[in-house]
């Protein structure tokens, strides 16, 4: 009976960890923001625990009952908490009460359990050795989940099908209590009949999960998904409308197929066509290629080098038909090599050096991106560029965020900065830095920042391959900025204040309805 009850103890840990992780994840994913949505779904989830913990002392009989019905109402409420989620975000306003109900109502419950079962055991063993082993099971169930849930159950099951399966273990250990203790329960037949009929909701929740999946993301995207996988960084989303393609990461959109050349053209040809040489481009992100395709544009480029850290978007760009289309097979481009790592730790120990250096990352919305978007990085670049050579990044919208946009300009110049770096080292990196922009319909205005270790003058570049979109005329005016979005002073972004998520979240906030 003990081993069965610290058992059931290491699963309900498990169970309740879980929830947590997918309710913060799932808002992450959605809303964005992921610091403060796991902030408050912890928050909310310990609150709601100390609160149940509290209701534990009103139930003062029928302990084995109680902790049977506990274990039912968690599951429940644990195992319909994304589909609740999803369907809260795509149809309600007000996505975050939501959010706030399933957090207190799921954290209640587990509230619940830890006193139940601490009083249960109390009568088989010491008060002192039950708390003991009740906490030490406790708490290794809940390392196990925190190693499980990125690991394994989010890229092989899903957010939806990872909450249905973990409400399916809380209605078994329910089961099992009462198949265990049946002559201390009072009350089986109605314990047994709600058990039975939650673990039927969510098994065939479970089973027909694909078609819940398909029914919550098609409320999220206008057109038919054609894709979708989830990798251990990331939710990627494909979609097929009449003459459009697209692709969205963790609900945001990086390409549309009928206007993707206006930004990668602004991405990669004015860096491509003023740098000094392009014998060796490094691209950072870009999985799917098409930077990599307008790369190929210049003949005299011999080694291209995409460092992107999932393969599931590079293996899709890579393999995909439609995808090969619209990249024209750049993936399987002899010239080009791909390395699924994180770029940061790849170039650490990278030995080469590069022409143009082309990031093409998501915007700096979390903690994970902002880095990459930081001094520290930026000076790791500047000395894997070969003299002449071009930086460009992708900087989010000068309208939509403004003042992150400046802030991405204004870290390249700060790698120069005594402030960060030793006045007197020779070597210390300098770089020169100039904005620009372009609209991209899908997008709306589009920013970039270009720097390089050498001055140059953005009216004298020449655009070598003029592409659909971009020529040399267009290129002279890129550079512009009307009074509503000009330059702003902005700190830099660093490693220790992450500055450009808190610019990001205030300027894009702004514009939300």
């Amino acid at each position: 009976m003990k081993l069965f009850l610290l058992a059931s103890v290491f699963i309900i840990a498990v169970c309740g960890l879980v929830y947590e992780l997918l309710a913060g994840t799932v808002s992450s994913y959605l809303v964005g923001d992921s610091v403060y949505q796991f902030s408050l779904v912890m928050g909310m989830f310990m609150t709601s625990m100390g609160f149940g913990s509290f209701l534990s002392r009103y139930i003062k009989k029928r302990l084995y009952d109680w902790f049977a019905f506990v274990e039912v109402m968690t599951g429940i409420a644990g195992g319909l908490s994304s589909i609740l989620l999803f369907f809260a975000f795509a149809k309600l306003s007000d996505y975050t009460s939501i959010l706030v109900l399933v957090c207190v109502v799921t954290g209640t419950f587990i509230g619940l359990e830890l006193p139940l079962i601490i009083r249960i055991m109390k009568d088989k063993e010491t008060l002192r050795s039950a708390v003991s082993n009740v906490m030490t099971a406790d708490y290794a169930g809940a390392l196990f989940a925190s190693l499980l849930f990125p690991l394994v159950l989010v890229p092989r099951l899903g957010l939806i099908r990872t909450s249905l399966l973990f409400g399916i273990l809380n209605i078994l250990v329910a089961l099992s209590v009462i198949k265990v203790f049946k002559k201390q329960i009072e009350e089986p037949k109605p314990l047994t009949a709600l058990a039975l009929a939650g673990l039927a909701l969510l098994t065939v929740l479970f089973v027909r999960s694909d078609i819940i999946t398909s029914l919550t993301e098609d409320t999220l995207y206008k057109d038919e998904i054609i894709y979708t996988t989830n990798s251990p960084y990331q939710r990627v989303v494909v979609t097929k409308g009449k003459n459009d393609l697209r692709m969205y990461i963790n609900g945001s959109i990086q390409f549309s197929s009928m206007d993707e050349h206006r930004y990668h053209e602004a991405l990669v040809i004015p860096a491509m066509s003023s740098a000094h040489s392009r014998k060796d481009v490094l691209i950072i992100g870009g999985g799917d290629g098409i930077a990599a395709r307008e790369v190929l544009k210049f003949s005299d480029t011999e080694r291209i080098k995409i460092v992107d850290i999932d393969p599931a978007i590079t293996d899709f760009a890579k393999n995909n038909p439609m995808m090969k289309l619209i990249n024209k097979g750049a993936m399987s481009n002899p010239k080009v090599t791909i390395v699924n790592d994180d770029a940061w730790k790849y170039l650490e120990n990278d030995k080469g050096t590069y022409d143009v250096i082309i990031i093409d990352l998501p915007d700096p919305d979390n903690i994970s991106l902002s880095r990459l978007y930081s001094t520290t990085f930026y000076r790791l670049l500047s000395k894997k560029l070969n003299a002449g050579g071009k930086i460009v990044t992708q900087a989010t919208s000068p309208v939509y965020s403004t003042t992150a946009f400046w802030c991405i300009l204004n870290t390249f110049k700060a790698v120069d900065n005594p402030l960060f770096f030793d006045e007197k080292d020779e070597n210390r990196p300098k770089l020169f830095a100039e904005g620009y922009r372009s609209y991209v319909p899908s997008f709306g205005e589009w920013g970039f920042v270009m720097a390089s270790n050498v001055p140059f003058e953005w009216d004298q570049i020449k655009v070598a391959n003029p592409g659909r979109y971009l020529d040399t005329k267009t290129l002279q005016g890129m550079n512009d900025f009307p009074p509503d979005i000009a330059y702003e002073k902005t700190e830099p972004n660093t490693i220790d204040t992450h500055i450009i998520k808190v610019y990001y979240e205030k300027g894009w906030n702004k514009w939300s309805i």
